[in-house]
């Protein structure tokens, strides 16, 4: 399980996968503005250094479209609320980043003609070259897919470098660290260990659409100031999921 330690890279493009749960702060559900606003000024210093940045947003913290399919919603239904609820945060977001200065543009994967654009990966790359932050809601357009497959799906498209995961844990763990304390943090974890342990990275098919694509992972904490902007840079922060063997932190 143990390499060669993880080498540094600078990315130029790259996408950002937010969920939900990024937005509500320490509420249980809805938007706490405070961590919005920190959200945007982390991003700002990003795009200050030349960086391309898209963003793919979740809304579990205004709804779940699976724990809806449970109380006996339809599903299809119910992941169509998901996706809108997505939008309700990219414009959020949207707002905070304009309000600083930055030039953004929100894509939907379901037509929102009034608030945002049709989804066009050409249109969004063309954004990115010019300086704006993308905003990819609506998670794929489908439903039975998370905002983790559409956040693979659009780093694909756009041929972004690196997909930032931000988490409220700073990285992946052989055993979940809230119940055993002897749990270990991988600093590099490989796409085939995430699958065969199940470990919460992301979904198997975004993992999978990766690992076809050879698109690496960084997991990372967002509630720690500048781990965005340090990821981006090169320095070692959270865990790195990509091809090679895995590496645990050493004791």
């Amino acid at each position: 399980m143990n390499s060669a330690p993880r080498s540094h890279k600078a990315y130029s493009r790259t996408l950002l996968k937010l969920s939900g749960e990024s937005f509500r702060g320490q509420q249980e559900y809805g938007l706490d503005w405070a961590v919005v606003q920190t959200i945007a000024e982390e991003i700002k210093r990003i795009t200050e250094t030349g960086l391309e940045l898209a963003i793919v947003v979740g809304g579990g913290n205004i709804w779940r479209g699976q724990e809806a399919a449970q109380e006996g919603m339809d599903r299809a239904t119910a992941d169509y609320a998901g996706m809108i609820a997505t939008v309700i945060n990219a414009l959020a977001l949207q707002d905070a980043l304009e309000r600083m200065g930055l030039a953004t543009r929100v894509q939907t994967a379901i037509a929102m003609h009034e608030v945002a654009e049709p989804l066009i990966p050409r249109r969004a790359i063309r954004h990115l070259e010019k300086g704006r932050v993308v905003i990819f809601a609506a998670g794929t357009g489908n439903p039975f897919f998370t905002t983790d497959t559409a956040a693979v799906l659009r780093a694909v498209q756009i041929g972004a470098e690196v997909i930032l995961k931000a988490t409220d844990v700073d990285g992946v763990y052989d055993k979940d660290p809230h119940q055993y304390p002897d749990a270990r943090r991988y600093e590099k974890l490989s796409y085939v260990d995430a699958l065969s342990q199940g470990l919460r990275v992301m979904d198997a098919t975004a993992i999978s659409l990766s690992m076809d694509n050879k698109l690496p992972i960084i997991v990372f904490n967002i509630t720690a100031p500048g781990n965005i902007y340090q990821a981006l840079s090169g320095e070692v922060v959270g865990t790195l999921v990509a091809e090679g063997d895995s590496v645990l932190v050493p004791d």
